[in-house]
């Protein structure tokens, strides 16, 4: 351990020091400057120090509150040794925050006996410390694994969906970026924009209990089957209350709020305004921007210029102008994100063109 020794007598110097270098394992520095030992204590860590309280530019009560004023020195051990016997100040050497007091001339028992304990107790520190490190690592490292565990369950439940509805493959990464996007655009902490990203995926969870003929009907829906689709977000809801992730609550809330419209004229419960959870907000812009840039059986795929128009013909009335606003903010990497997806599906279409020919 580093221990330091502050004394502007060169003889008591000298016979301090000389008693904290016979401690095993313990390296001795000595200043005679109390400034100088400061600034040395400012740029290296000592676990122990020795400070004389009479010296001259800064005293030892001043020696002690400057270093106590920084973190790193709050909880080490400081000895103030004078040659003062008053009450008052070893008082004040204590308020100052000095760990333990001596009177000079110092007996050398006592010193070392004073020494060892506060030694002993400062290894205890340190070791404490190491072990709270070590847990805060443990900890971490276990979080982290179930993060990878949430994601990996998130995925697997969309590609699910994938299986059931052959449109909400890519759809479900598209809105899921979208959605990110605009949820750090309105400002939301990493936390939440990274909950959003993982749950908006789940949005059309539901579709697992509409009929097949039904998602892949190539004309409009009828009355009755619109009704049965619209079945989708309570289905989706119920599959994902109740649970103790808040990833998969946050999944939860959009699957049953993504159709509710600003207006309120929206399905299911026709909530309106911010009664509507900001994660479905968010989400139906991403979602509905998507599925006018997608082709689909019952239409083909709008310009994206075109589906931008309509997402902001749509705020106030559909979608919450302050969603809006910020798909906006972000609309020059949703333009570059909609081009890689372009990019990527022709280079798919010439590879399938040339196995075919």
């Amino acid at each position: 351990m580093r221990l330091m020794v502050v004394e502007d007598n060169r003889t008591n110097l000298l016979v301090l020091s000389g008693i904290l270098k016979k401690f095993p394992d313990c390296e001795v520095e000595s200043f005679l400057d109390p400034l100088e030992a400061i600034a040395r204590a400012e740029a290296e860590l000592f676990d122990l120090i020795v400070v004389d309280y009479m010296m001259p530019n800064l005293d030892g009560r001043g020696f002690i509150s400057r270093l106590r004023e920084r973190d790193d020195y709050r909880h080490i051990p400081m000895v103030m040794i004078t040659a003062d016997g008053n009450r008052q100040t070893r008082i004040e050497a204590i308020t100052s925050g000095a760990t333990d007091f001596l009177n000079k001339p110092v007996d050398p028992v006592e010193l070392r006996a004073r020494i060892g304990n506060l030694l002993v107790m400062r290894q205890q520190q340190r070791e404490l410390a190491d072990r709270t490190t070590w847990l805060a690592s443990e900890v971490e490292r276990a979080t982290r694994s179930l993060v990878r565990q949430e994601e990996d369950v998130i995925w697997r439940l969309t590609r699910a969906l994938e299986y059931r509805d052959s449109d909400t493959g890519e759809h479900t990464s598209r809105v899921a970026n979208v959605a990110r996007l605009i949820a750090e655009a309105l400002g939301m902490s990493e936390a939440a924009c990274r909950t959003i990203y993982l749950a908006a995926p789940l949005h059309d969870i539901g579709k697992v209990a509409v009929p097949d003929a039904l998602l892949a009907k190539p004309g409009r829906l009828s009355d009755e089957e619109l009704d049965l689709m619209k079945m989708h977000v309570p289905v989706g809801e119920a599959i994902l209350a109740g649970a103790n992730s808040e990833l998969v609550r946050v999944a939860s809330l959009i699957a049953s709020s993504h159709h509710e419209r600003w207006d309120g004229t929206g399905y299911p419960n026709r909530t309106a305004g911010e009664a509507i959870p900001i994660e479905g907000r968010i989400t139906a812009v991403a979602d509905v921007f998507d599925a006018l840039c997608s082709e689909r059986p019952y239409k083909p795929a709008w310009p994206i210029a075109d589906a931008r128009q309509e997402i902001q013909n749509s705020a106030g009335t559909q979608f919450d102008p302050a969603c809006v606003a910020a798909f906006e903010r972000q609309w020059s990497q949703i333009e570059a994100l909609y081009s890689q997806a372009a990019t990527a599906d022709h280079g798919m279409a010439k590879a399938l063109a040339v196995l075919s020919a």
